[in-house]
């Protein structure tokens, strides 16, 4: 069977969407094959062996089958440019998670460029957050707090893996920080209502601590904002990413506790409203 063939078969096993469908069963088939994008057209037409065939269809039955995401099955989530371990213990990064972070650079490069800042990343979980801001800035001092243990061992491991140099500390939101005051705060807090629908597929292997965000899905803004008022240096900035239909409820939040902020709010790659920006 060629690349070709063994590609469009597991497209065909993953009914889901169109473009879910193909994007799974490309970066599987990839993977397995060990060829750079370019290496693997260029081979397109050519016979899979025999071992690099069963380990691609075992993954799609693991995606199909027993709702594993392709992400578990790889071992690692790709975010910014780097491959960042996962597993059922931390949420699995997503593409509107790397905007934020490159939102954060962004704030620096343009409100404090040159200047060595403090920078706390809430509720870490893989670190993705938090690591790509210490890799991306060295004049950034980050660090990242989570109440979940087993979630920043995971985070710990993609800080050494990858040579970030971000302190972590275990403890619910900003509480193990005290004494500590920070020039930004990022923060991607579980944002979905307890009672909304979420697909099997993430109900099933991502974990409910980093989902879920309370009757409304704000609970762990406001309580961000409230604490953050002892944490923040003047003129600091916080940086959220949110759900895409609380862009009203989340300016209104913020200038309840920073009445004279300045509040920026942004669309992801789907123009949805997805981000919220505080300059105090």
């Amino acid at each position: 069977m060629t690349y070709k063939k063994l590609m469009n078969l597991g497209i065909k096993k993953i009914e889901t969407n169109e473009s879910l469908e193909i994007e799974v069963a490309k970066l599987l088939l990839m993977h397995y094959s060990t060829m750079s994008p370019t290496q693997f057209y260029l081979n397109f037409d050519k016979e899979v062996s025999a071992e690099v065939e069963a380990k691609y269809l075992k993954a799609i039955d693991q995606y199909v089958l027993e709702l594993i995401p392709m992400q578990h099955i790889l071992g690692f989530a790709p975010f910014f440019g780097y491959d960042f371990i996962v597993n059922e213990h931390v949420l699995i990064p997503r593409r509107e998670t790397e905007l934020l972070a490159e939102h954060a650079l962004y704030v620096y490069d343009t409100k404090f460029s040159g200047k060595t800042i403090d920078v706390c990343d809430i509720g870490t979980g893989s670190g993705c957050i938090a690591i790509t801001l210490s890799l991306e800035e060295a004049n950034m001092n980050v660090v990242a707090s989570d109440i979940s243990e087993e979630a920043l061992k995971v985070a710990k491991r993609n800080n050494e893996a990858l040579g970030g140099s971000v302190k972590f500390y275990q403890g619910d939101l900003l509480e193990p920080l005290k004494g500590l005051k920070f020039d930004m705060i990022v923060s991607n807090p579980p944002y979905i209502p307890k009672n909304e629908d979420v697909m099997d597929l993430v109900k099933k292997n991502e974990p409910s601590v980093a989902l879920f965000g309370g009757d409304s899905g704000l609970v762990f803004y406001d309580r961000i904002l409230k604490e953050s008022l002892n944490y923040l240096k003047p003129n600091g900035v916080i940086l959220f990413e949110h759900a895409y239909d609380k862009k009203e409820e989340m300016k209104a939040l913020c200038l309840h506790y920073y009445k004279d902020a300045t509040i920026e709010q942004l669309k992801d790659l789907s123009q949805k409203d997805r981000m919220t920006i505080i300059y105090t």
